[in-house]
C-alpha cells in the first residue's frame, strides 16, 4: 500500500500519549501502512526518550509504536531539497529549527503530506499539511 502521509514528531508524540484523541482515531482510520515517520523523527523520539531515562512506560511506548511504523530514510534527494529549502526560509525571514527544516524536506523529496500542529511548517512554499488534531 503507498504511503501517502509524513508524520511528524508531534502527531507521533500526541498518538503515543491519546490525547488528544483525535490524533489516535485519524491514524486509525487512515492506517500505519499510508503512514510513515522520517529517521530525523525517530531521532527526535529517541531524544526525548532518552532525557528521561526513569520514564520506562514513555520509553515503552515509543520502542512499541517504532517498531510498527514504516520509517522512511533520510537520503541524498531530501538533502538536496533540505539546501533549497533552508536558503529559500532564509530569504523570507522564516527560519525553522534543523530537524523542521529536515522533516520538510524529507516530506517535500517524496511528495508526502506533512502531518503536523505545528504551524511553522505553514511557511514552507508547495508543503502540504495536515493537523489531525483538529481533523
Amino acid at each position: 500500500m503507498e504511503i501517502l502521509y509524513l508524520l511528524d514528531t508531534n502527531t507521533v508524540s500526541y498518538y503515543i500519549a491519546g490525547n488528544p484523541p483525535k490524533v489516535r482515531e485519524r491514524l486509525d482510520r487512515v492506517g500505519l501502512q499510508k503512514t510513515a515517520v522520517s529517521t530525523i523523527t525517530e531521532a527526535e523520539l529517541r531524544y526525548g526518550v532518552a532525557r528521561n531515562p526513569t520514564a520506562v512506560r514513555r520509553r515503552e511506548s515509543v520502542e512499541s509504536f517504532l517498531r510498527n511504523a514504516s520509517c522512511l530514510a533520510w537520503d541524498s534527494t531530501a538533502a538536496g531539497a533540505y539546501g533549497l529549502l533552508r536558503v529559500e526560509q532564509e530569504r523570507k525571514g522564516k527560519p525553522l529549527s534543523t530537524e523542521d527544516l529536515m522533516i520538510a524536506a524529507h516530506a517535500l523529496s517524496l511528495g508526502l503530506t506533512l502531518v503536523t500542529h505545528d504551524q511553522a511548517f505553514s511557511f514552507v512554499d508547495g508543503l502540504k499539511t495536515e493537523d489531525w488534531t483538529v481533523a
